[in-house]
């Protein structure tokens, strides 16, 4: 026996330690292990290094040009800067000292934050992340190789006092906090090429000593390799290193199995565009990040590197154009890749089907212009749930491929496919892949590669995977260390094989390859984040106000630009799509979804207002030009009042005009009502065509009782009645309903002892993603609030309501206005609520006798039914759901609907729906909700099933009110205008959603529709507006291969066929 031979097979745990001990950087061995060798020389202070510094006032991002003209004062190394969210520039004169001559010069700067490094030119050359973590990344090389010569080098870092991951736990503090960073350090160092060599080699094989089944033969090989590797090396003797080194390069010789798992490895930086830090900070991110990859492009020309997200990149452009340049010429080299096909990596759970459609029509025009192609893998590695519409979205935006990997975070069911065919509520299917190493921004170890083939659920279909690495959220993206590591793994026994490629060489692999991949037909919903349903509810109001206005914005102008004779009217397009780029932006899948901080939200409310603004200027001067009006003019010689319709059906409505506006036209004539909340006049309408005019004269306005009235009365019991000719509706003295009578069916849809109204308060506890969840556990500890003062506002005879205040707690209240119109059996409730709560979830429920064991939610261009019972995990999981504009619950013959102007949140169990409407988490925004809020929901009944219903249209109606403006020409004048501008005709199921004018032709113009609710179509399509042929097109506007459009003989009339829930869009052409 060998007296000093080696036990490791005995004592494999302490030499797996022994190992682990040698590469470590945070050990107290540091001095004796490989750290101690990792560079030759370090020189810092002057005259090798001197620093000069500028600081700009307040939370100023100055720009290169004006930063380098201010005046720069002394600095070193150990002072502080900031506080928080500032920004500090250096000037850096390095001189290379002798005893660097023939080595690899670096300087290492380590500001505690982030960075970048400019050059004296005024050219980005490449970010930097001080401090500890696993980001850090603090080495700009100077030269590959000092001479005696060198001259003194001068370049500038720009500090930006935040990090990767904003400032600090969020979870803790604030994030505009004030922190002050410390200058760790800012020297010369010159790293020793071999001892980095064999650093890499051993991070490798201890990892596949650690990750590798414990008992197979390549983990007791990396652990004898890399044990052999110790005992060789000695630290004072340089030379040990390329003798260690011969060990690892026997240990990398042997190659990985032909028949092993194939990984398609891709380098990221996944950069949330809005989270822990605001909109500008972003700006910087991409530039640091994408700059720092460039340069590794010129060191690894394997190296493959993918970023999403176009917005970025247009702020890249403006904002860096030189590098943005850079960027160009790698992605023809092909080693810079653009991805995804989106404005931003929104949210798929609250943007409505248009403006998922206008996210990719931004984003896949940008990539076109400026890269010379449209993207085919769709990408969104991290939002919280996919849309069942998201299929056809893609198809019909030139995609075919999806790539995400959320799912992996699901908290109840595991989701069970890896590579699959995920189907559509239309039958559109795309080939989806989730990454099963779980995550995107991996760290190139052994450990995560093993992982990936044991989690990979499909692999008996394909044998192949992507694997995305690098540092992401906060930008950062790939290290040098990384793709060294990668290096090494590429093809060696015990790891699949690695390569580093496109994407789509992936996808296409698979296509050809793959047999029997599984199918996942619908929603992938995500069970977990359900909480980003409601959190930060007027950002969610503002979001579906600019939806629904840009909507009626695009509407009137092509109709006043088309449909003018003498073309008097300009559409605003470059307006239009700076608008769009606002609110697309702001569906962002941390801005929308409300799980940013408060910095964030300040930001957003600006950008909300712009939007809100400018749209309605631009509404209001279509309109006027639509009605023939005079825009601007003095209306006090008004003779009368359009109302016009932007909805594609016939409705009849009240419309509360301004005392002022009323006297304008009708001085002479008695109201019929005046709404006690504000004075203003009702007017009833009725009978708008669908993107029609309508005119109102005084006589119209003037008193004239309806044939039936709706009242309002309180009976000796203290409760409430609201009733019409359709239905009476009773309150209790909490503002309970406890009836709601449907007089034309003869039917009760409030049991007997329930209630529907209610509203109830929940603890809002999660286990850790405060803004982002609702646990189920929450449903188990509420309280029902049933004091309430109920008094009568308005006895009719248009509207009647009463009001009705509802104490939540000391600091909290709620105000609702209840009506009833004379016209219709729908019940609305407008709410106003002064907000100040800490982790409670405001709900209102409704029970109804109505049984069902599914309930349908409207979703993007279509509707999802759900479950109303929890027979499994499944089923329990959605305990909390996405709908939008309604939810409806539905029995054979009637059913009722939920409709609401801004709230996201549902839930029915039985036969109680519920909609959630106020959260109070603390983090990251520790103001996220508090304050006043502003809302609408309505209850709809109706006869028939949902399928048998008007539902959707009612929904729209609730959110699309008509709009009204004085005209100064008579109405029986403007009666001759009121042809409609569309109409569809021969398919209720049929919605006309957006008309816009094509993005690339002013002489053409774009009609999208959609079959709503599930069923084959065959509408008639109708337009007024002038054109010679049309075409069906995608949604970026190319025509479409092998369709056609019937038109009728001698008519504007066109013949369009639809499957369920298909959305088609038309090119008008003049």
């Amino acid at each position: 026996m060998k007296p000093h031979m080696s036990y490791l097979q005995k004592h494999p745990d302490i030499t797996r330690s022994r190992v682990s001990n040698f590469v470590n950087d945070n050990h107290q061995w540091k001095d004796v292990n490989i750290q101690a060798v990792l560079y030759d020389v370090k020189a810092s202070g002057e005259p090798h290094v001197q620093l000069e510094v500028w600081s700009a006032p307040g939370q100023e991002r100055p720009t290169f040009k004006h930063a380098v003209k201010q005046e720069f004062r002394p600095a070193k190394v150990g002072q502080m800067f900031g506080p928080s969210w500032t920004t500090h520039w250096f000037r850096v004169h390095v001189s290379i000292p002798a005893q660097f001559v023939g080595k690899p010069v670096q300087f290492l700067f380590d500001s505690s934050c982030e960075a970048m490094v400019w050059s004296a030119e005024g050219e980005p050359i490449m970010g930097l992340t001080g401090g500890n973590g696993g980001e850090r990344h603090v080495d700009y090389a100077l030269t590959a190789c000092a001479t005696d010569n060198e001259p003194e080098r001068m370049f500038y870092v720009e500090i930006a006092c935040n990090g990767l991951f904003g400032n600090g736990d969020y979870h803790e503090h604030p994030q505009d906090r004030a922190i002050y960073y410390r200058l760790n350090s800012a020297e010369l160092a010159a790293p020793n090429p071999d001892a980095w060599a064999l650093y890499h080699d051993m991070e490798v094989i201890v990892d596949m000593a650690k990750g590798l089944p414990q008992e197979s033969p390549r983990s007791w090989q990396a652990l004898t390799a890399a044990n052999d590797i110790v005992n060789i090396f000695e630290h004072a003797d340089l030379a040990s290193i390329s003798k260690a080194r011969s060990v690892s390069d026997a240990f990398f010789a042997v190659a990985s199995h032909p028949a092993s798992h194939q990984v398609y490895a891709i380098g990221n930086c996944h950069i949330d565009t809005a989270w822990l830090w605001p909109f500008a900070e972003t700006r910087r991110k991409t530039a640091r990040s994408w700059s720092t990859q460039l340069k590794l492009m010129d060191s690894f020309e394997e190296y493959r590197f993918t970023a999403s997200q176009a917005q970025q990149f247009e702020w890249l452009k403006e904002d860096y154009p030189s590098l943005f340049k850079r960027i160009q010429d790698k992605a023809k080299s092909g080693q810079f890749i653009p991805i995804g096909g989106t404005w931003v990596e929104m949210d798929c759970n609250i943007p409505s089907g248009e403006s998922l459609a206008r996210q990719f029509l931004l984003g896949q025009r940008f990539y076109k212009q400026h890269f010379g192609q449209t993207c085919d893998v769709f990408w969104l590695p991290d939002t919280f749930g996919y849309s069942s519409q998201l299929p056809q979205i893609v198809r019909l935006a030139g995609a075919k491929y999806f790539f995400t990997q959320k799912l992996s975070w699901n908290n109840i069911n595991k989701f069970p496919n890896t590579t699959f065919w995920w189907t559509g509520l239309d039958g559109s299917s795309v080939l989806t892949h989730m990454a099963p190493s779980e995550t995107y921004s991996a760290q190139c170890r052994p450990g995560e590669l093993i992982n990936g083939v044991k989690k990979h659920k499909d692999v008996a279909y394909s044998n192949e995977s992507l694997y995305l690495f690098g540092n992401g959220d906060g930008g950062g993206g790939p290290l040098r260390s990384m793709l060294e590591r990668m290096r090494r793994m590429a093809n060696v026994d015990g790891l699949p094989r690695v390569k580093q490629s496109h994407p789509r060489e992936f996808y296409e692999h698979v296509e050809k390859t793959a047999r029997e991949l599984v199918a996942w037909k619908g929603e992938l919903y995500f069970e977990l984040h359900r909480g980003t349903y409601t959190s930060q509810s007027n950002n969610k109001l503002w979001n579906r106000q600019s939806e629904f206005l840009l909507r009626d914005a695009e509407l009137l102008c092509t109709v006043a630009s088309f449909g003018s004779k003498d073309n008097e009217f300009e559409y605003p397009a470059e307006e239009l799509t700076r608008l769009w780029k606002l609110v697309c932006l702001n569906q962002f899948h941390d801005v929308v979804p409300g799980s940013a901080i408060n910095m964030v939200y300040r930001d957003s409310d600006k950008m909300y207002k712009d939007i809100i603004s400018s749209a309605n200027r631009i509404r209001k001067e279509a309109l006027a030009t639509v009605c023939h009006s005079m825009a601007g003019a003095d209306l006090t010689n008004s003779q009368g009042l359009a109302v016009v319709n932007t909805t594609g059906w016939m409705r009849s409505d009240i419309v509360a005009i301004s005392a002022s506006t009323y006297a304008q036209f009708a001085s002479n004539n008695s109201p019929v009502q005046i709404r006690a909340s504000d004075n203003a006049v009702l007017v009833p309408v009725t009978n708008v065509a669908g993107f029609g005019l309508h005119s109102v004269s005084a006589e119209t306005c003037s008193v004239r009782v309806p044939k039936h009235p709706v009242h309002v009365s309180k009976t000796d019991k203290d409760t409430y009645v609201l009733e019409n000719r359709f239905v009476s509706v009773t309150f209790n003295a909490s503002g309970h309903i406890t009836s709601y009578y449907d007089k034309t069916e003869h039917r009760e849809l409030v049991p007997k002892d329930s209630a529907a109204n209610v509203f109830e308060l929940y603890d809002d506890v999660p286990l850790f993603w405060d803004a982002w969840d609702i646990e189920i556990y929450s449903l188990e500890k509420y309280q029902t609030l049933k004091s309430a003062v109920v008094v009568i506002v308005d006895e009719g005879p248009l509207v009647a309501s009463i009001s009705v205040r509802v104490p939540i707690s000391d600091g909290s209240v709620l105000t609702q206005t209840i009506s009833l119109a004379e016209h219709s059996p729908r019940l609305d409730f407008d709410c106003s609520v002064d907000w100040h709560e800490n982790r409670k979830c405001l709900k209102v429920s409704f029970t109804w006798d109505i049984h069902s064991d599914v309930a349908t939610y409207e979703t993007q261009f279509g509707v999802v039914q759900r479950p109303t019972h929890r027979n499994t995990t499944w089923d329990m999981a959605k305990f909390e759901v996405c709908g939008h504009k309604f939810a409806d619950l539905s029995e054979f013959g009637y059913g009722v609907a939920l409709l609401n102007d801004c709230k996201y949140g549902f839930s029915t169990l039985g036969n109680v729906m519920s909609m959630s409407l106020l959260r109070a988490p603390k983090a990251p925004d520790e103001f996220s909700d508090m304050g006043h809020h502003r809302f609408r929901y309505a209850i709809y009944p109706h006869t028939g099933t949902f399928s048998e219903s008007n539902v959707v249209q009612e929904a729209y109606q609730f959110n699309v009110p008509l709009l009204e403006l004085p005209i100064t020409i008579p109405p029986q004048t403007l009666a001759l205008h009121k042809r409609p501008f569309f109409s569809v005709s021969g398919a209720r199921n049929v919605v006309l959603d957006t008309v816009k004018r094509a993005e690339d032709d002013k002489n053409s113009y774009i009609v999208r529709l959609y079959e709503a609710y599930g069923g084959h179509a065959r509408a008639l399509l109708t337009s007024r507006l002038p054109f010679s042929t049309v075409c069906k097109v995608n949604l970026l506007e190319e025509p479409m291969d092998g369709t056609s459009i019937e038109r009728l003989d001698h008519s504007t009339a066109l013949k369009v066929p639809f499957k369920p829930f298909e959305v088609v869009s038309l090119m008008f052409t003049l």
